[in-house]
């Protein structure tokens, strides 16, 4: 048991994990990270960064042969044969779909930090206050100047590009210099403003160093090339991940044990001192049955493996999921609303083109709901467009020579490209658990996810494909296709959720840092403590969460409160 003691654990080392491995270790803490899949290090094990297309077997394509064996991860953007490597595999790690669910899932050390979209926005007051304003949810034990000042901490670190923009929808962080939308996207900006008047897109705000700053090239990280292969991993540190940045900090102190290859199986709540001691770990490989032991625990395992390792760490005390007392663990499971998007084209500019290969889109703050209820379905969504050239190489049936080549050097019209990101409400309906006859291959039970839209979500959707296409027709699009891509739950891999923060253990299983009401050595900062979902890209939020619950737990066990 000594040789296996220390002073905190963290479950996972994606996004929340990795910062709360620096955080734990830069306090001075003994810290163990367990992640359930592979090692990879930052740039040894990037095996396609720099591949050209022709060096690969397949083109960069998915074979048919993997498509029909693992259909739900083949519904990702990001799933190519030069990222394939970092994804989960249907048939390796399966679990049960009660309703259709689409978990996109990367196990490896750093987790889905090497594949995430890098979008980075701050909620807003609004977004704190509106399941209490609302009637939905239960109440944030938060608000945003709570968590203001974590938000420039971890923003200065990881390094978010944006521009100041003054709006009380979406506030202003600590930026580097903002990438520049091009000229047919700030054509629309100014039409669609001027037909408005209230509707301001802006430069996305994404975790890529534009103008790395001396915390940055101390990482060893350095800029961003915009050459859209992030999902490799990047050769330059250009975005922000586990492996480039969070976990080299927390190794360089010396008080960091990392050990993949870990899949925790539950945490140990021990009878006798009435709290928990440790965590048990199976040997991905081996199978072997290990237990480890510390003060305090961090569960950032993403958010419903977060569920899974918590409904099944029982004891006589808990004999349904630790800390659950209130029957909420596993309920309330939301995510993000993207089935509506909208294509167009747009006439003129075509001597003009852009630079690059840009990793942000604009985007508009919600403008439905905001300040008070005045819509026939509850919350609102973020708006994202973009445009481009494409139809280069001319017409298809062109013969190979001089025409063929000069017309290969020009490219086509503009289009313009319109997407949601919608807020979805959570309800008890909405649910993970636990299958009572299936486990998987270490003998956890499989994660049953029974997860779906409801009429809030149809409504909001409507009125996205309704708004869009008026913002588009009065910015002078022409041809407005409006598309309901009918996906599944999950595919936004924004699940969230299930272990929400709360001020009441009644109805909730954390409290305003995190902690759960009645493990109080047990930290949850991953997307299962969210209440509610906001219309913003999570991701900043968990860090910022994160380095939060860090900083009180440290302080709880110096007043020997917690451990």
């Amino acid at each position: 048991m000594n040789s296996h003691q220390y002073d905190a654990i963290v479950v996972g080392s994606g996004i929340s994990g990795g910062w709360a491995a620096k955080e734990l270790c830069e306090k001075g803490l003994k810290t163990l990270v367990l992640e359930r899949g592979r090692q990879v290090e930052h740039l040894k094990d990037y095996s396609t960064m720099t591949a050209a297309p022709w060096e690969m077997p397949h083109r960069n394509q998915i074979p048919l042969e993997d498509k029909k064996a693992n259909p739900v991860v083949n519904r990702c953007y990001a799933y190519k044969e030069d990222t394939a490597h970092f994804f989960v595999k249907d048939q390796d790690h399966p679990y049960v779909q009660e309703k259709p669910f689409d978990w996109v899932r990367g196990y490896q050390v750093g987790g889905k930090s090497l594949i995430w979209a890098r979008q980075t926005q701050r909620w807003s007051k609004y977004d704190f206050e509106g399941p209490s304003r609302d009637g939905f949810a239960v109440d944030w034990p938060i608000r945003y100047e709570d968590i203001a000042p974590w938000y420039s901490y971890v923003e200065r670190f990881v390094g978010i590009s944006g521009s100041y923009e003054g709006l009380d929808t979406l506030p202003d962080g600590e930026f580097l210099p903002a990438w520049e939308m091009n000229c047919v996207e700030k054509e629309i900006q100014e039409r669609i403003l001027k037909a408005y008047g209230d509707r301001k897109f802006i430069i996305g705000r994404c975790a890529h160093l534009t103008q790395p700053k001396d915390v940055h090239l101390q990482q060893g990280r350095g800029q961003c090339m915009a050459r859209n292969q992030c999902y490799r991993g990047c050769p330059f540190g250009g975005y922000f991940s586990s492996n480039s940045s969070t976990i080299p900090a927390a190794a360089k102190t010396g008080n960091l044990t990392l050990r993949p290859d870990s899949v925790v199986h539950s945490l140990i709540w021990d009878e006798k001192k009435e709290k928990v001691t440790g965590v048990r770990v199976i040997d991905r490989v081996t199978k072997e049955a290990t237990e480890y032991f510390a003060k305090v625990i961090f569960l950032n395992a993403s958010a419903l493996n977060t569920n899974l390792i918590l409904l099944n760490s029982t004891s006589s005390r808990f004999p349904n999921g630790l800390g659950n007392d209130s029957g909420m663990l596993g309920k309330y499971i939301a995510f993000h609303n993207y089935r509506g998007s909208l294509s167009a084209g747009f006439e003129g500019f075509e001597d003009k083109y852009y630079f690059g290969r840009r990793p942000t889109a604009v985007m508009l703050p919600n403008f439905r709901n905001v300040h008070k209820q005045e819509m026939d379905f509850q919350r609102g969504y973020m708006s994202f467009y973009s445009a481009g050239r494409g139809g280069w190489g001319g017409t298809g049936d062109m013969n190979f020579g001089a025409d063929f080549k000069e017309a290969s050097a020009k490219p086509g019209p503009w289009h313009v490209f319109m997407m949601m990101q919608g807020e979805t409400i959570p309800k008890e309906s909405n649910f993970v658990s636990l299958s009572q006859d299936q486990k998987d291959e270490w003998g956890i039970p499989l994660l049953k996810v029974s997860v779906d839209y409801d009429e809030n979500d149809e409504l909001l959707l409507n009125d996205f494909l309704e708004q869009g296409e008026e913002m588009l027709s009065k910015a002078g699009c022409f041809n407005i296709r409006k598309t309901d891509s009918k996906q599944s739950p999950g595919l936004d891999i924004h699940e969230m959720g299930g272990v929400r923060m709360g001020r009441d253990p009644e109805t909730s299983l954390l409290n305003g840092f995190n902690q759960m009401h009645l493990a109080p050595n047990v930290f949850v900062s991953d997307g299962a403590c969210m209440t509610s979902t906001g219309t913003q890209n999570p991701s900043i939020t968990y860090m910022a969460l994160t380095a939060r619950a860090v900083d009180y737990a440290v302080a709880a066990l110096k007043r020997n409160e917690i451990g």
